[in-house]
């Protein structure tokens, strides 16, 4: 008689220290190489044809299906390996996305999930270079921001249930530079029940996954400078956006982060 093995739960601590990567995407190799190649050949021209569709939202790819890469701009081995490694540290997590710097992942997220003539809702202050972008790039092309004082969850409500084509709903806690946090929670109820249901990020960078996890909150979509504690040691620049719903990871344009689901 067969014995039914019980179910196994891994916590993400767990998860991270044993992980591992999958040796194909290396050549094998025990440890990641780094790949410095900008484009990549084809199993064959079918794979192309279907890396170019996903790459251009055509087709959607099957949950942990390996499609052929096709340009480093794109996705690469060392992207995919990464994106592999950081979803377990994001409880709820299903996809991510790796970005060449923390203000690279906030700029496609905004272009690609608001486009001009709609709005989002802000918290206040924020990192340096988000204001730019709000500022110089976003409300000159026409996508309107509604700021909100950080901490103020009344205000935010209000902002949210009021807004007009409202898209995102972007949140910064602790705010930097003054660590004031927002209640996460009651942001994303809100923005459930409102007529269109925007998308609610929160940048996540400074408490890390370690110490915030927004996704159980009820966020969409949480976003790293991957440049600061993620990293810790001033050498490289990075961002990463993760996401439950692996379809808002697709339409960042990222195909190769679909490989990528948590344990």
């Amino acid at each position: 008689m067969e014995t039914k093995k019980p179910p196994y739960v891994v916590r993400p601590p767990t998860a991270v220290l044993t992980r591992g990567f999958d040796p194909r995407l290396s050549v094998g190799s025990a440890r990641p190489a780094v790949f410095r190649s900008s484009t990549y050949v084809f199993s064959s021209p079918e794979s192309a044809e279907r890396a170019f569709n996903i790459a251009l939202g055509v087709q959607m790819p099957e949950e942990g299906e390996s499609v052929d890469l096709i340009y480093a701009r794109l996705s690469h081995p060392n992207a995919e390996i990464l994106e592999d490694q950081v979803v377990p540290l994001e409880p709820g997590a299903r996809a991510a996305a790796v970005f060449n710097s923390g203000m690279a992942a906030i700029s496609t997220l905004f272009f690609t999930l608001c486009p001009p003539g709609k709005a989002f809702v802000y918290t206040t202050p924020l990192y340096g270079g988000t204001y730019h972008l709000i500022h110089h790039l976003l409300e000159p092309l026409g996508i309107h921001g509604i700021p909100v004082l950080a901490g103020d969850t009344d205000g935010l409500k209000k902002a949210i249930e009021s807004t007009s084509n409202l898209r995102l709903v972007f949140i910064e806690t602790p705010a930097n530079p003054i660590l004031t946090m927002t209640d996460i929670a009651a942001a994303s109820a809100v923005a459930r029940r409102n007529y269109g249901a925007p998308l609610v990020v929160v940048d996540n960078t400074f408490l890390g996954p370690t110490f915030q996890h927004p996704l159980a909150h009820g966020a969409d979509l949480v976003v790293y400078s991957a440049t600061k504690y993620l990293s810790g040691f001033s050498d490289l620049l990075g961002g990463i956006v993760l996401a439950r719903d692996t379809d808002l990871i697709a339409q960042l344009g990222r195909p190769g982060s679909w490989r990528c689901c948590g344990p």
